[in-house]
């Protein structure tokens, strides 16, 4: 049975914009089983919106370390190694004066100080830390932010367009990938322990540390620093990837550490003032499903945004006991340092850059280039590679579009009214889902008698472009549909027909971070649909009918939803392989990334797919390679030219163009 709880009055997607500094709550499921459920899930969603699904290849690293000074019980050397083609990770590495190894290695990414990793004051200082960790027997490294130092080949805060968006290139991204990739440098040397690798930084280092503690799994500890907060997410584009932050908030993503130890510093003076009393309780729920509560701590620190000495000797007693299997003593108290001449610490200086050193056009198109060459080696050959490419890109599908994983039970329906009409009666309303704050009209035409079978309508109007007398009688398309028997539904989807209305996207910061794009919603509305009418039915699936600008999102939809058996789509002459086309009419994150509507439509295979009004820029050549690989040629048909009504209604009602 539906649920009739009250829908909200507005579509809250439109009027409650989500955005960094929204007060955010993070509930502990309870059992350990749906945990990991959610743990995974939630992985996946951190390395798609990184665009770092499918992971991109990995290069070598072609590590190049320089520069060795000795001092009392510790080295520095210089470090520059490539993360991708053309773009390097440059840094310091601080060894034991101890030959004896495998030693256990620290990871430093540092936050947004004025002087990178080369930074020193009472506040925070990142050669103080890592020379510390070196002569307490660690091998620690150290390296630079994009924009910082010496990785100049990217602006720090104003890196990223809706291009680059587009093809999952993003600076909290790289960011993530050069974290990656520093452990992969890491292990390469042998005289680090590969099973004893911990993180931890502050501030922007604070959310690079518990970033790449979710998703790799070779992070053994953890201690972010003044970072983690329920009221504050993180103030820097490289910290706000894009979809990242939609359903989940840092408390659930850090809880993604569990059960591995994982160290909370916080201070009284910034946004982790709560930290004590709000976020250690909320992840601590999380080690306690694995009775491991012994491996999760907190210190809070009477102070401003820092790491400074005392934070520091906090995080050394913390992987004193996890690295090294010591209780606190005096040899893991902050001891002074003698610095070395920034200048001495570059590994890669002005003139003499290694070859080739790309800029950011030349990052960016050697990205896309990458990615494209990626899609064609996974392009559907057979039914084996078809599946693969199922479970790979149906999961990043999913996670961009947001398409709802709850059970059809989570649809809620307030009826508004019904008339009669000429053969047919008229039903209108709302749905949406349970918590979700849509609000999304549908207006329904059951024919006289019992309805053949349903059909989903969707027009860039709403259902006023597709109905008479405002809405009191049905359009000729709909009337042809009940003549056949269907069963009929349109809905209004997000901003479209009576759901019209403003959306300030620009009033917050980084809006893609924290909220679906207009098209995302427009295709989460259209399977919301396909719910509310496979139940009213009891149809096991409906067939769908795309017009317009509408038919590329309902070509979204066919991939993620296999209820949807037949669908007629109005591509609408969109030019597949326009970056600029996809900015402005069907804008979501990571699309291009993952094949864009070419790969949507494979995902909708076998399903009956008539694809109209391609006109010549919508190229369906690997379309037709994955029905070819799901033997099923004969439910694909494709014409240049917009379809005739005839038409429509013939492959919508029989399955042939007529």
């Amino acid at each position: 049975m539906y649920s009739y709880d009250p829908l909200p009055s507005v579509d809250r997607r439109r009027t409650e914009i989500r955005h960094l500094d929204l007060p955010c709550e993070f509930v502990a499921p309870a059992t350990k089983e749906a945990w990991e459920k959610r743990a995974r899930a939630l992985k996946e969603h951190i390395l798609v919106s990184m665009g770092l699904w499918p992971s991109p290849a990995k290069c070598p690293l072609n590590a190049r370390i320089s520069h060795r000074v000795e001092r009392d019980g510790y080295s520095i050397e210089n470090v520059h190694f490539d993360s991708l083609p053309g773009f390097y990770v440059t840094g310091n590495l601080y060894r034991p004066a101890e030959t004896d190894g495998p030693h256990p290695a620290i990871l430093n990414p540092h936050g947004h100080w004025q002087e990178g990793r080369v930074n020193h004051e009472p506040d925070g200082s990142i050669p103080a830390r890592c020379i510390n960790f070196a002569r307490q027997g660690y091998v620690a490294f150290a390296w630079s932010m994009a924009g910082y130092n010496d990785s100049t080949q990217l602006a720090h805060r104003t890196f990223g367009d809706n291009r680059k968006l587009l093809w999952g290139l993003s600076l909290m991204g790289l960011q993530l990938w050069n974290g990656m990739r520093s452990i992969d440098f890491l292990q390469s040397l042998p005289d680090v322990d590969n099973s004893r690798i911990a993180c931890t930084g502050a501030s922007g280092g604070g959310t690079q540390t518990f970033m790449l503690t979710a998703v790799d799994d070779r992070v053994h500890a953890a201690a972010p620093v003044n970072m983690i907060s329920g009221h504050m997410q993180g103030g820097c584009i490289c910290e706000n990837g894009p979809n990242l932050r939609i359903e989940t908030n840092n408390m659930e993503i850090a809880a993604l550490a569990a059960p591995r130890p994982l160290l909370l510093v916080s201070a009284t003076g910034d946004w982790t003032v709560n930290t004590p009393v709000l976020e250690y309780p909320a992840i601590r729920a999380v080690y306690a499903l694995y009775s491991a509560e012994d491996c999760l701590a907190e210190v809070q620190i009477d102070a401003g945004h820092n790491y400074n000495a005392a934070s520091r000797e906090a995080v050394y007693a913390w992987f004193g006991k996890w690295m090294l299997g010591e209780e606190v003593g005096g040899r893991f108290s902050d001891r002074p340092v003698e610095l070395e001449p920034p200048e001495r610490m570059l590994a890669v200086t002005p003139g003499d850059e290694p070859d080739p050193w790309v800029d950011e056009d030349g990052l960016t198109s050697g990205w896309i280039e990458r990615t494209r060459k990626k899609l064609d080696q996974m392009k559907p050959a057979d039914a084996k590679s078809l599946r693969r490419f199922r479970q790979i890109m149906s999961t990043g599908f999913r996670s961009i579009i947001g398409s709802p994983a709850r059970s059809d039970d989570d649809l809620v329906v307030a009826p508004r009214g019904k008339h009669q009409a000429d053969a047919c009666t008229i039903h209108s309303g709302y749905m949406g889902r349970r918590h979700h704050g849509d609000r999304v009209p549908y207006t329904a035409f059951l024919p006289e008698g019992s309805a053949r079978s349903a059909v989903l309508v969707v027009h860039p109007g709403g259902a006023s472009a597709l109905t008479q007398q405002n809405g009191r009688d049905p359009g000729l398309l709909i009337q042809h549909l009940l003549g056949k028997g269907r069963l009929v539904l349109v809905v209004d989807v997000f901003l479209t027909g009576m759901a019209e209305g403003a959306l300030d996207s620009g009033e917050h910061a980084y809006f893609s971070t924290y909220n679906h794009t207009p098209t995302a919603n427009r295709v989460q509305d259209i399977l919301t649909a396909v719910a509310w009418l496979r139940r009213e039915s009891a149809f096991p699936s409906v067939s769908l009918v795309g017009i317009g600008a509408a038919g590329p999102w309902c070509l979204l939809a066919c991939g993620l939803c296999p209820q949807i058996t037949r669908a007629v789509i109005d591509v609408d002459r969109f030019d597949t392989d326009s970056d600029a086309e996809y900015e402005a009419k069907l804008f979501i994150p990571v699309l291009r990334r993952l094949g864009g509507l070419a790969a949507a439509a494979a995902l909708a295979t076998p399903a009956e797919l008539y694809l109209h009004n391609t006109g010549s820029a919508f190229q369906t050549d690997e379309i037709e390679d994955a029905y070819r690989a799901a033997d099923a040629m004969d439910r694909l048909r494709a014409q240049r030219t917009a379809a005739e009504m005839r038409q429509v209604i013939a492959w919508t009602v029989e399955g042939s163009p007529g």
